[in-house]
This record gives C-alpha cells, sequence and structure tokens, in this order.
C-alpha cells in the first residue's frame, strides 16, 4: 500500500464516520410548477444544504377539469426520498409543503374520493355566489381574516356539496396533509395551511364551527389542528421496506409561503414579498386584521407558528411570466425574457390581478387584448414586469395606511428574487430598499421549522439569524 493510498483511505473512513454521525433533514417542497428535495444539516454552526431531487408539476386536464395529479406527485416524493438515500444522505427527518388551498377528501377505508382539483379550475365560480347568499362575504372576512379568491378552500368545499362529491367523505386533509398520510398512515390537519382555508377562525385559532354549520359541511371533516413542529409519525412499514429505511415526518409549516417566511430576517418592522407562481406582499403581525379597510383592499391574515399571523395580498406575481414561455415554442430561458424585457421601453400596463389572467387559454393574447395593442414579445415581456412592480407599490400603499406605518425596506424571497430586474424596478416602484434572498426560502424555513420541532435550534430568532449567517441576502 503506497503512503498516498493509505492517506486517501484514511480521509475516506474520516468522511464516511463524520456522516454517519450527521443527522440530515429533508425539506420536500412541492410548487405549482416544480418540486424540490432539498437536504439539511448544520455544520460549523451554519445551515447547509444540497438539493437531491427536482421534478416538473403542473395542472392536468381530466374530464373537463383542471385536476393535480395526486399518484405522480405522491410516486415523485417517494422518488426524491430514494434519491437522498443514493446520495448518502439519509433524512432522519422530513417535512413536505406545499401550495395552499386544494386538498383531499377520502372515504371511510381511507381511499381518496375523486381527484384532487387544481385552484384554477373554475368550478368554483357558481359555488362562491351559492356561499355569499348564505354567508355574505362581509360576514366570511370578519371571521376568518381570508381574502376573497374564487378558488379558496370555502368554495371549493361547497361545490362538493353541490356536486354529491362530499358525500361519504369521512376525512378531509389539505394536499401536504394528504402525502404525509400516504407515508405514514397518520392524519393531521396543519395549523397554517387550514387558514387559507377561509374556515378557522381569526380570534379563537380554531375551526370556525358557525361557518361550517350554515353552509351544511359535515363537521366531522375538521378535527384538531395541529402546529407547525409537531411530530406525524414514522414511516409506515410499507413505505420503509419500498424506501429500504426508516424517518419521522415533521409538520412544517405546510403552506409554502408560511414556511419562505419564517426563512426571511425580518420581523414585524419589514414587510416581504415572498416571489413565485403568487407574489405574496405582507408583514408579520400578531392578531389579524379584519377592519373594512383590509377587507376591501383584499388583504389576507393567514396563519404563522405561535398563532401570529402573515397580514398580506396574494398578487398574480410570476404566473404570468411562466405562462408566457409556456406558450412559445423555443422555451427562452427566464434570463432570455427578462433581458427583453429590460431592452424594451415602458409603455403600458395591466392589472395583473384581474381574473382573467387566471388561466387563459393564451397568456400572450390575453395581455394584448388587455392593452389593446399587438404587442410584440418584448412588449409583453415590459408590460408583465411594469405591471408587477406597479402592484406591488400599490399594495405596499395599502399596507401602509391599513397598518399605519411607513416602512423603509422590502425583503424579496423566494425564487423570484432572482430576477434582477423585476428587484430594480420594485425599489423605484415603491421607493423603498429593496433586500433579495434567500432563493430558496421555502425549503429554509420547511428544514428550520423541523429543525425547531426535534429540539435542535431553540427557536424562530436564532433559525432565521442561521439562514442570515449561512446565506446571500443582496441589497438592490
Amino acid at each position: 500500500m503506497t503512503l498516498f493510498y493509505f492517506f486517501v483511505m484514511i480521509k475516506y473512513r474520516q468522511d464516511r464516520k463524520a456522516e454517519e454521525m450527521t443527522k440530515y433533514y429533508l425539506a420536500i417542497d412541492i410548487g405549482a410548477s416544480s418540486g424540490r428535495h432539498i437536504v439539511g444539516w448544520l455544520e460549523d454552526n451554519k445551515l447547509r444544504t444540497e438539493e437531491v431531487y427536482r421534478f416538473s408539476n403542473g395542472n392536468e386536464q381530466k374530464a373537463g377539469r383542471l385536476v393535480w395529479n395526486a399518484e405522480k406527485l405522491f410516486s415523485e416524493v417517494k422518488n426524491g426520498l430514494k434519491r437522498a438515500k443514493e446520495a448518502g444522505k439519509t433524512p432522519s427527518f422530513i417535512g413536505i409543503d406545499t401550495w395552499a388551498v386544494d386538498y383531499a377528501l377520502l372515504d371511510g377505508a381511507g381511499e381518496r374520493i375523486g381527484e384532487v382539483y387544481a385552484y384554477r379550475d373554475s368550478r368554483t365560480h357558481r359555488a362562491s355566489g351559492a356561499v355569499h347568499k348564505i354567508l355574505p362575504f362581509a360576514e366570511l372576512y370578519g371571521r376568518t381574516g381570508i381574502q376573497f379568491q374564487p378558488f379558496n378552500t370555502v368554495y371549493q368545499l361547497y361545490a362538493d356539496k353541490l356536486s354529491g362529491k362530499i358525500d361519504g367523505a369521512e376525512s378531509f386533509l389539505m394536499l401536504p396533509d394528504y402525502l404525509d398520510y400516504r407515508l405514514t398512515g397518520v392524519k393531521k390537519q396543519e395549523y397554517t395551511n387550514a387558514t387559507s382555508t377561509g374556515l378557522v377562525n381569526a380570534v379563537t385559532h380554531e375551526w370556525d364551527g358557525e361557518i361550517i354549520q350554515k353552509l351544511g359541511l359535515p363537521r366531522n371533516l375538521f378535527g384538531e389542528l395541529a402546529q407547525p413542529g409537531t411530530v406525524v409519525g414514522e414511516f409506515s412499514e410499507e413505505i420503509r421496506k419500498e424506501l429500504g429505511y426508516n424517518a419521522t415526518v415533521v409538520l412544517p409549516a405546510t403552506h409554502d409561503t408560511a414556511s419562505a417566511v419564517l426563512a426571511a430576517p425580518i420581523g414585524q418592522s419589514s414587510p416581504y414579498i415572498s416571489s413565485g407562481t403568487w407574489s405574496l406582499l405582507g408583514i408579520e403581525q400578531n392578531a389579524a386584521h379584519t377592519d373594512e379597510g383590509s377587507r376591501r383592499a383584499n388583504y389576507s391574515n393567514e396563519g404563522s407558528i405561535g398563532f401570529g399571523f402573515r397580514y398580506q395580498k396574494n398578487i398574480m406575481g410570476l404566473w404570468l411570466i411562466q405562462s408566457v414561455r409556456n406558450e412559445l415554442a423555443e422555451k427562452p430561458s427566464f434570463a432570455t425574457l427578462e433581458q427583453m424585457a429590460r431592452c424594451k421601453k415602458s409603455e403600458y400596463f395591466i392589472d395583473v390581478n384581474d381574473n382573467r389572467f387566471l388561466s387563459p387559454d393564451s397568456m400572450i393574447g390575453e395581455i394584448r387584448s388587455a392593452v389593446g395593442k399587438p404587442l410584440g414579445l418584448a412588449g409583453v415581456m415590459r408590460t408583465v414586469y411594469d405591471s408587477l412592480a406597479r402592484s406591488y407599490a400599490q399594495a405596499v400603499k395599502e399596507l401602509e395606511r391599513n397598518t399605519d406605518r411607513i416602512y423603509d425596506t422590502l425583503h424579496v424571497i423566494g425564487g423570484g428574487s432572482k430576477d434582477g430586474f423585476l428587484n430594480e424596478l420594485t425599489a423605484e416602484a415603491t421607493g423603498k430598499k429593496v433586500l433579495a434572498g434567500p432563493a430558496e426560502a421555502t425549503a429554509l424555513g420547511n428544514l428550520v421549522m423541523q429543525m425547531i420541532g426535534t429540539g435542535e435550534l431553540g427557536g424562530l430568532a436564532e433559525a432565521r439569524h442561521m439562514i442570515e449567517n449561512s446565506f446571500e441576502i443582496k441589497e438592490v
């Protein structure tokens, strides 16, 4: 054995020993267009991460409806769990987050009833009007603090009542809770995602029994709400055999925006934009704002850890850019589309929150129609960029008015924080200092909540300080 080979073997054994001693956490972060599995661990007082798996996602057409392929999503969850083991980073703990409002109904045998409908499907148009005849929106908002969106879960569940789909349902699980159930056999209803339904009381932090009773929804579907950090359970025997290892599932803040905001280096003095398919602009608050000004501005009060709130507004976000790109045969990079917008003169604006942009047959055609001009691709992109920045500026003004405070800094987190031109336009339109990053905020928030729940981190302040010292945050 040569001396070189001897030292190589020593280093290999040291690395293997360190790997075996490291406690790995896995964040499974599933968005409307893609999902990712990111392993995290603590090393030298910093949070280290490695993406081990990524997959595409999107709505599918089935029997004339927009749905999510729930079986494909669960299969991709397992694929990423296998890949983590293959990468030598077998997780001890995992947490799953997704977007809000969508869910699965289960029968008495624990089997899914029908499809998991996608929020962009139009089936709630009739249901929302029927709900408001029973409970005017002003009353719903006063009880829950959740802004009006035509796809809110309360309207989806009432659509299920009208269609008969809810008949025979014994369980109601938001999508990440359903995926947890498939891994463990344990049913939990996590608080932050539950608040997005429009069915949780903003004062009691529990399901609002009066809303449920007036709408005639089955009361047995709504159980005890679990806080982020709660242990769901270990893998079922079937999953252990399939994956070749065991792990414990822990609830992060399962609503992806809630997880993202937990990773932001902010407090109640600084607003944020969680920038992705949707842009969520808001600020953390101890209590919900259910006043008339907040309702008219369509601000929402969504739950956070410790029964706090994210007082925020949903803005259509990068969905507009994603949809434009998906229509183009050559599929240019997002960087190319950004550069096209940067080089085009500012001319037109659209209301990015108009429902016409929610799920159009052609996003390019809908933008041209809204402007009333036959814009080229560069003109379409510049219109989207300018209009997003203007919508952020309007939302900041509403936020300052409704909280009676002026803010000097705006934190942009999530994948959209990497879009330099949009950040520049946002700083110009709002007049605020813009700080960008971390880009993988949702996965980071997921990871640190697992660490808090299992006792490896002492709390949110410690977690945010660690993230700030572990990842780059740029001033625009």
